[in-house]
């Protein structure tokens, strides 16, 4: 696009780009619109049916885009009706010079420095931090309840350690020609500390390799050891084939514009308040003069101190459900007002892990997504909840309202040796004389809204951005509308090829994963996941990049198999792993990818960082796992004396039995007790068109910001998660990004996303040192009525249940 305008004399040259520093005072963050005021280095010969034409492709790209602002928008419409030819010019230059959107001018530079990124100082920092996070990362995740450390705590940790190097370490050049490099090749910058965090986004951002999870369940529940060379391989394998995929799709979800990713907007936002403590402009930011810098340390220390409250002294405001205090025994009062396993029809919690256990800060994601979610949980775990709860439908009154358990008919929770043969084979005569499976209310409800989310994102994809998905696979080219793409071509790429070969190399290393060892997943089941990862990740990569949540593909990926493949539980683990971790790890890549695209790194660096990090992670973590298992006695036994329970594992392996053995086909097929939420498919397939019709016939409504995969998928960790979870979400989301950032622009551009990391590393920190010296030293909570409270009630102790039955008693269908 922006050779497009210098053809037409419409854009600036690079040599004369303002540098527009959003995290300096030269940046005019009070702005409410795009600067149309900006001079523009126009040409006289240009006419006004060419200016013009600039801004309806810019229109037209943008025509879908929840994240354009309203004025923006309507400034484009004004400026082609008006025929003022500079008007026109200066609003082209203001939308290719920076970004449109006001959340990335507020969080990312559109200049480059010149400063060294691949250093030997960001490799030694980022292996020893790559190392050190993937090694107690893996060792936590066995414990109960697990610990994980965060990327946000690297970006952190390594600023203190860049910067001592910086002064310790002496000036001194090793070696020669390429392989030359400066002990100290001076200050610290932004691009190493970014690709320290690149590396620990890749490796131990997320927590331990999922493939933890099935070797664990392999190993101590089913008894199979296979060995570490299997182990290595599946992990490996399913690490790096998303990073494969990843490389493929830069060109759909890396380089546009519209891809903003706004979890990296907080990095970015960190990496200027750590590097650049300059003062803040009042005028600008409503009399705010503080440095982004001194902000971020007061908010971290505040969030640090406060956490304490309730996270040991006072633990009943984790989840203040005070009608639940006042009535501890009343079952409907703890299933509609309780926060653990119930409604929470009145949402107060003063925990920001409640906040943003499962869904993030509620301060990176967009409104409109928080918005779409709201409506979902509302309507599907509010209304729709009530509704079949207290009508018996799914025999709910013999069952909790909300939890992630699976029960028998006798309401106890599901005991799944009673129906495995000795080699852990489903025995069908003992499941026809046991029991069917039971879930809660929200449980049951959840698989039907996974289904129509799956459904609805192909279908919204196609309406919204087929155009767009097709324009870009007929280009060779990156989208040359976004001025960091231009930035970026100062630098080599990284060829498609490189992905290409790791693609490749892994998929021939999978099958021989799958087909080497007794696993019992066929090779055509390998590619149908892997297929199932490279289709889906591009709508579920969209739909993320612009609003922050991720669909996920775990239910479906588990209803495949156990239909293609049944009565195979190591099998339904690998494929859940191969189809469903292979996306999310292809979008994490992605995302990494787009904070160096911001950061201006380098992309063979970044493919180097990638890669080496996060194979040296597979074998850190095999390496931990494999000591723990052989030396912590009783583990993943529910008596280990230090809670080494391994509970991750012990899930992975409920949920084989239950979709790998007793499978689908007798949980959701007609005839079955869950059967009607197969019609879940067509619903989730049908919204979307209404939407799409609606946003046509009615397009300046708020309609074009519906979204249908949210609406059924943005709520998909419920449960475990709870509706207190997503309405405290979004109650502190529509307060700072809707509220104050319409209100009070210049705060919010300078400060929201400094706050969100603040309170999230405070936490995190908070969190670790209570679980380093207090829970791992099973160091008592203080026992007074604050803590003592919230456990006394039944929505705690999961418990509240309307009709209990006596021993002997049955309840659900005569026969399965």
């Amino acid at each position: 696009m922006a050779s497009y305008l210098r053809k037409l004399g419409m854009g600036r040259n690079k040599d004369t780009l303002v540098a527009a520093d959003s995290g300096s005072d030269t940046n005019n963050s009070t702005e409410k619109n795009i600067d149309v005021e900006a001079k523009a280095s126009g040409n006289d010969a240009q006419t006004e049916a060419e200016a013009n034409r600039a801004l309806k492709e810019l229109q037209r790209k943008h025509r879908w885009d929840p994240n354009l602002p309203s004025d923006t928008r309507e400034d484009i419409d004004a400026a082609r009706h008006a025929g003022d030819i500079q008007s026109e010019l200066n609003l082209v230059d203001a939308l290719t010079e920076n970004s449109p959107y006001p959340e990335v001018r507020a969080a990312v530079r559109n200049y480059d420095e010149d400063v060294p990124a691949n250093t030997i100082r960001a490799w030694v920092i980022g292996m020893f931090l790559t190392t050190l996070g993937s090694a107690l990362n893996m060792l936590f995740s066995m414990r109960a309840p697990s610990l994980v450390i965060s990327s946000l705590v690297a970006q952190l940790v390594a600023y203190p350690i860049g910067y001592g190097w910086s002064k310790v370490m002496p000036n001194r050049k090793f070696g020669s020609g390429r392989f030359a490099f400066n002990l100290n090749p001076g200050p610290f910058n932004m691009k190493e500390h970014t690709v320290i965090v690149v590396m620990a986004n890749a490796t131990f951002g997320g927590g331990a390799a999922y493939s933890t999870d099935t070797i664990l369940a392999q190993r101590a529940f089913y008894g199979q050891n296979y060995g570490w060379g299997w182990e290595l391989l599946f992990t490996l394998t399913t690490q790096m084939i998303g990073y494969g995929i990843a490389g493929l799709l830069r060109k759909f979800l890396v380089w546009p514009a519209a891809m903003i990713w706004p979890f990296d907007l907080v990095n970015t936002s960190l990496f200027y308040a750590l590097h650049d403590h300059s003062k803040t402009d009042p005028s600008k930011t409503h009399g705010w003069a503080i440095s982004r810098y001194r902000y971020f340390f007061y908010v971290f220390l505040g969030s640090f101190i406060w956490y304490w409250f309730p996270g040991y002294i006072f633990q009943a405001l984790s989840v203040f459900a005070f009608a639940t205090f006042i009535r501890p025994n009343n079952v409907v009062i703890n299933q509609l007002f309780g926060g653990w396993t119930g409604l929470s029809l009145i949402p107060i919690t003063f925990d920001w892990t409640q906040v943003t256990g499962y869904i993030f800060s509620p301060l990176v994601a967009p409104w409109f997504a928080i918005a779409n979610t709201l409506i979902g949980m509302v309507i599907f775990f509010w209304i729709t909840t009530l509704g079949l709860h207290y009508t018996n439908h799914w025999y709910g009154e013999y069952l909790p309202i909300s939890d992630s358990n699976s029960y028998d008919n006798t309401g106890l929770p599901y005991n799944v040796s009673r129906i495995l043969t000795p080699e852990y084979t489903l025995d069908l005569a003992a499941y026809q004389s046991y029991s069917p499976l039971f879930l809660s209310t929200t449980f049951g409800l959840t698989y039907g809204l996974s289904f129509a989310s799956i459904a609805a994102v192909i279908v919204h994809t196609a309406l919204f951005h087929s155009r767009e998905i097709y324009a870009r696979i007929k280009s060779a080219k990156a989208d040359e509308e976004d001025i960091h793409t231009r930035m970026m071509r100062k630098y080599p790429e990284a060829p498609g090829w490189w992905y290409m070969v790791i693609l490749i190399v892994m998929i021939g290393m999978s099958l021989a994963t799958a087909l080497a060892y007794q696993t019992h997943l066929s090779w055509w089941a390998f590619f149908v996941a892997l297929i199932i990862s490279f289709v889906w990740a591009v709508p579920i990569g969209m739909i993320q990049a612009i609003t922050n949540i991720q669909l996920g593909l775990n239910v479906f990926t588990e209803f495949l198999i156990g239909y293609m493949q049944p009565g195979r539980p190591l099998a339904m683990m690998m494929f859940k792993t191969y189809g469903y971790i292979t996306m999310t790890q292809a979008l994490a890549f992605i995302q990494d990818l787009k904070l160096g695209h911001y950061m201006k790194v380098p992309p063979r660096t970044m493919f180097a960082a990638q890669t080496v990090a996060t194979i040296w992670s597979c074998f850190v973590q095999i390496g931990v796992l494999q000591w723990a298992l052989g030396t912590i006695k009783e583990v993943c036994t529910q008596t280990q004396v230090n809670h080494y329970s391994c509970p991750n594992g012990r899930v992975f392996f409920n949920a084989s039995v239950i979709w790998g053995l007793i499978g689908p086909q007798r949980i959701f097929s007609p005839g079955n007790i869950y059967s009607g939420l197969l019609w879940f498919w067509l619903v989730g397939a049908a919204l979307p068109i209404v939407i799409y019709l609606g946003a046509r016939m009615f397009p300046k409504t708020s309609i074009r910001f519906l979204n249908a995969p949210l609406i059924f998928g943005g709520t998909g960790n419920l449960p475990p998660a709870t509706p207190l979870n997503y309405l405290s979400w979004g109650i502190i989301g529509y307060v700072f990004n809707k509220f104050i950032k319409n209100k009070y622009r210049g705060w919010w551009m300078r400060f929201n996303y400094i706050t969100s990391a603040g309170l999230d590393i405070g936490l995190a920190i908070c969190t670790i040192l209570i679980f380093l010296t207090l829970n791992l030293t099973n160091h008592p909570f203080p026992a007074w009525w604050g803590n003592n409270i919230a456990e006394a009630t039944m929505d705690f102790q999961d418990t509240a249940v309307q009709n209990v039955l006596e021993p002997g008693q049955i309840f659900g269908p005569s026969t399965w």
